[in-house]
């Protein structure tokens, strides 16, 4: 058989990835506090753009960007506009209206948003000063101390080897070896140390930690350090029953000098530790007026941008710029025209997102969490006409406000489970009421996970103990072991 080179045409459609819609992809998936950043830093890197800020009127029209220009950036992707209520009193039938890309010295249509200010000062949690961290803290006590000369050398090596939750992660032999010092003088450091405040800190282990508390409060019950020195397992296990016949005491006192222990701090260290607490901005509100359910993009903040009036001169010029000229010029148009749209478009579809959230979890935004519904991303894409991949890029590091309180908007999107009639029900509304069983439960016999899937089976939610566990780990709810009380 002979091999022979052909030629053939074949005709392919496929996607294209260009920088322009990665940046549209890229915007849609960014909360409103990141998308702020990234204008910013726009407007700092193309010089076409500007931000109207709040002005009260609208600016003089200016000469239109050559056809060229226009025509050759066109708008992202699904951009179809919402049709539901719920927009501003003041938007067109299409909540959004269309429209007119010709004209960039208008700044965006607000959609409803929070009251702005000219006051650009940054917010009061800004000016707040750091925290201080354990090792500040107690580096502040040490300096009010009498320490000797090879002691205060000592200093950065212990305090320099606690970890976040204030236990030292390195041994005396360590010590002594890393900073060249006796190990007497570490010893001697390490006891100053650990007398100091938070109680507990600097120590290396639970057991020394926590008697250092005691010593601290001056506790000398002797069951109470009985219990911390020599069965410190058994009591982190609750085996109280085994702990009375061991120590020759009630069950009553071995559940008293627990709850002494129970009182004192494991953690010494994480007051201090961690990172500073990021506040939620919510995205969305959602504000319930009569009967309907309406909905506020929250574009606080955010620059209202169009395009130059120096650099629309520079193009309306035509001939008599240079060419190098008006290629920058029209490059960095393009890119901004590019921005505005996609900025557009992105508060289109998060509206169209929410709108359909809104359709499928009414009675969630009425009643609460006990009423919300199995929801995926397909049901909320096929009732928006939009991809999946879309829905979920939306739904990304997003907030919703509403009557019910603060959620992510991935919390409306719940795998079911089945009732034993054969509906379905959503895994937060079984969470929710997990939650509410155990908080009612006796504390002297708390429910075991097989007993609350059997009420959960008597309530008509057909659910596996298996399932209850997971749930309940999710929760950060302690087994029923751990969760008994005695006396």
């Amino acid at each position: 058989m002979a091999i022979e080179l052909k030629q053939q045409l074949k005709l392919t459609q496929q996607l294209v990835m260009t920088p322009q819609l990665q940046q549209a992809i890229k915007l849609l998936q960014l909360s409103r506090l990141e998308l702020v950043d990234v204008v910013q830093q726009e407007l700092q890197e193309n010089p076409v753009l500007e931000d109207t800020g709040d002005l009260g009127e609208t600016p003089e029209a200016e000469a239109e960007l050559p056809a060229e220009i226009r025509d050759d950036v066109e708008a992202p992707p699904a951009e179809t506009a919402p049709a539901d209520d719920g927009a501003p009193a003041d938007a067109p039938d299409d909540k959004f209206g269309e429209l007119d890309w010709r004209n960039y010295t208008d700044p965006l249509p607000s959609s409803g948003g929070g009251v702005r200010t000219d006051d650009d000062r940054p917010s009061f949690e800004a000016t707040l000063t750091r925290r201080p961290s354990l090792a500040d803290h107690l580096e502040w006590q040490l300096q009010l101390s009498p320490l000797e000369e090879d002691e205060r050398r000592a200093v950065p090596y212990v305090l320099g080897n606690l970890d976040e939750h204030g236990y030292l992660r390195a041994t005396v032999e360590e010590l002594s070896k890393s900073s060249s010092l006796p190990e007497a003088v570490i010893e001697a450091t390490l006891r100053k140390v650990q007398s100091l405040d938070p109680p507990g800190v600097a120590a290396r282990d639970l057991r020394e930690c926590l008697l250092i508390q005691l010593d601290q409060l001056r506790i000398d019950h002797p069951l109470v350090r009985a219990l911390v020195s020599d069965h410190l397992d058994l009591l982190q296990r609750r085996d109280f029953r085994r702990l009375a016949r061991l120590l020759g005491v009630s069950l009553e006192e071995v559940a008293a000098a627990a709850d002494v222990i129970g009182r004192l701090d494991p953690r010494p260290g994480r007051a201090f530790g961690g990172e500073d607490p990021i506040y939620i901005v919510p995205d969305i509100y959602v504000h319930k007026i009569g009967d309907e359910f309406h909905i506020v993009l929250n574009e606080d903040g955010l620059p209202k941008l169009r395009i130059s009036s120096l650099y629309r001169d520079v193009l309306s010029r035509g001939a008599g710029v240079e060419k190098g000229t008006r290629d920058y010029v029209q490059e960095k148009v393009r890119s901004a025209l590019w921005l505005i749209k996609s900025i557009h478009q992105r508060q289109r579809t998060i509206y169209k997102v929410m709108q359909s959230i809104i359709k499928h979890q009414r009675e969630f935004f009425e009643k609460g969490i006990a009423c919300l519904r199995p929801l995926n991303l397909r049901d909320v894409a096929d009732d928006i006409g939009m991809h999946e991949s879309t829905v979920s890029r939306v739904t990304t590091n997003k907030y919703a406000h509403t009557p019910q309180g603060i959620f992510e908007l991935k919390y409306f999107f719940n795998s079911s489970i089945n009732r034993v009639d054969g509906e379905a029900i959503a895994s937060e509304s079984v969470k929710e009421k997990i939650r509410k069983i155990i908080s009612s439960e006796d504390a002297r016999r708390p429910l075991s996970d097989q007993r609350i899937a059997a009420m959960l089976r008597s309530s008509n939610i057909d659910i596996a103990r298996r399932t209850v566990t997971k749930y309940r780990e999710a929760m950060n709810i302690l087994s029923s072991t751990k969760r008994r009380r005695v006396g």
